[in-house]
């Protein structure tokens, strides 16, 4: 199933921008460059911490460079897409907490060499974020947009899906993921990870707080959604990542530790031929304990996942590998 993979890192020890990273995200071009970004600074939610892009072209990754601006508010969470036009939206988190994040673009027009000036996403936008709350934007088969998005407002902790018909310059907010409740509460759900079975057919893993990733279905095209419930996949209340590729195998990232706030490792890639129904773990990326491997991306492009992820706060790890 795994034909050969190469690991690198982003960046080196000593050519680091800041001494903290987090939260990657990876997106391969047409022309071969393969862009990455993150959030950096002193330690996350410090006030000078900003969103970096890196490119990568057949002379390996080059400098580090930020993107946002340095307006001392914590930056979070980039997510880049490509759109229709041939340019990448860079879609990023601004605020000192939470629940009170508004999200920030940029675009590029020259596959990741320049940025233009941050811009709100959703003017006067009422929850902490609009559009990708983590993980990447999907294109469904009626052509809209669909973001992975959620809310910590309140410290409820809720998943919902923002759908945009014109490539992501407005937004429309799904209703709120119905959340179960069990024997020790109801299930916190956030950053969820879309794919789209079928037309109009689409499916969401979400992280949790309850020691399993849970699941959602949609067959309005993310419209409306039903009430999540418990996969057979640990989770760590941390970041997940999923892709589906051509054949309809999907293939997850994630760290297998079913503990509430447990440890980041080891990172596993999981796939399953069945539409999610069944996983078979295929690989760990990263083992060593202690150690944190974690909010992992995973995308696809001509017969290869491409994945990034934060490798104990200090360094971005990228893998290309060919399936």
């Amino acid at each position: 199933m795994i034909k050969n993979s190469v690991k690198e890192f982003v960046f080196d020890f000593d050519t680091a921008p800041t001494p903290s990273c987090h939260a990657s995200t990876v997106l391969p071009l047409d022309d071969g460059t393969v862009l990455a970004a993150w959030f950096g600074g002193t330690a996350e939610g410090k006030d000078d911490v900003v969103i970096w892009v890196s490119r990568r072209t057949e002379k390996g990754w080059e400098k580090p460079v930020q993107v946002s601006d340095s307006d001392n508010i914590p930056h979070w969470n980039p997510v880049l897409d490509l759109r229709n036009d041939g340019s990448i939206c860079l879609y990023f988190k601004v605020g000192k907490k939470v629940k009170v994040w508004q999200t920030y673009y940029s675009i590029s027009t020259d596959n990741g060499k320049t940025w233009t000036k941050q811009q709100v996403l959703v003017p006067g936008e009422r929850i902490d974020g609009r559009g990708p709350v983590k993980n990447k934007c999907i294109r469904l088969s009626n052509g809209v947009l669909a973001a992975p998005a959620s809310t910590e407002q309140k410290q409820q902790w809720r998943c919902f899906i923002d759908l945009s018909e014109d490539d992501g310059r407005t937004w429309k907010m799904s209703p709120f993921i119905v959340r179960p409740r069990i024997t020790d509460g109801i299930v916190g759900m956030i950053q969820p990870t879309l794919w789209e079975s079928e037309n109009g057919h689409v499916h969401c893993l979400m992280r949790t707080t309850k020691g399993k990733i849970y699941r959602s279905d949609s067959k309005n095209y993310g419209q409306t959604w039903c009430r999540a419930y418990a996969t057979s996949l640990p989770n760590n209340n941390s970041g997940i990542d999923l892709v589906k590729v051509p054949d309809g195998r999907i293939f997850l990232l994630y760290n297998n530790v079913s503990q509430n706030w447990g440890k980041r490792n080891p990172l596993t890639l999981a796939v399953s031929q069945d539409n999610g129904d069944t996983w078979v773990n295929l690989m760990d990326l990263e083992t060593d304990d202690p150690g944190e491997f974690s909010y992992p991306a995973i995308t696809y492009k001509d017969g290869s996942l491409y994945m990034t992820y934060t490798h104990n706060r200090e360094r971005i790890a990228y893998w290309k590998m060919d399936i």
